[in-house]
């Protein structure tokens, strides 16, 4: 599902761009994606204003002791996806990082439920803090997770 480990990119170029230019590039392969989607083999595939889709592929590595997906899994997907929803409505210089998270564990997941959805949606975004909610779906639609969270927003230095 995703590019092989590539390094980050260097924040000079991440200051230089508004945080939808840097999804867009990230999804189009004009930029390196984020090394964190190799080890959970996830990777952007929309990205629009206030909004950005993950499609991840849970598989045996991401399994916890009694046999199923770990819940960070999921966790690490909304978390992901809410907090690039942010970005994408951030100007240039302008970042952000998760102030908290708060998931519901719908269903369980495991390497056969295939490839799932992340879809991240602001809902306010002011000055400081934006506020977020994400889904977490499998093929059909199914709600595996869903959450909320708040984002600091601050200049990138």
């Amino acid at each position: 599902m995703t590019d092989v480990a590539r390094a980050p990119l260097p924040i000079e170029a991440v200051r230089a761009m508004t945080g939808l230019e840097l999804m867009r590039g990230m999804i189009d392969g004009s930029l390196p994606g984020a090394p964190i989607g190799g080890l959970m083999n996830m990777r952007g595939v929309e990205a629009g204003p206030g909004y950005i889709v993950f499609e991840g592929m849970p598989g045996p590595e991401h399994y916890n002791p009694i046999g199923s997906v770990h819940g960070g899994y999921a966790a690490t997907l909304l978390d992901s996806c809410m907090g690039c929803a942010v970005h994408t409505v951030l100007g240039a210089g302008i970042g952000y990082t998760s102030i908290d998270i708060n998931i519901t564990f719908v269903r369980a997941i495991t390497h056969a439920t295939g490839p799932v959805t992340a879809r991240g949606e602001v809902i306010n975004v002011g000055r400081r803090v934006g506020t977020v909610r994400g889904t977490l779906t499998d093929a059909a639609g199914k709600v595996l997770a869903h959450g909320t969270s708040s984002c600091l927003i601050f200049e990138i230095k």
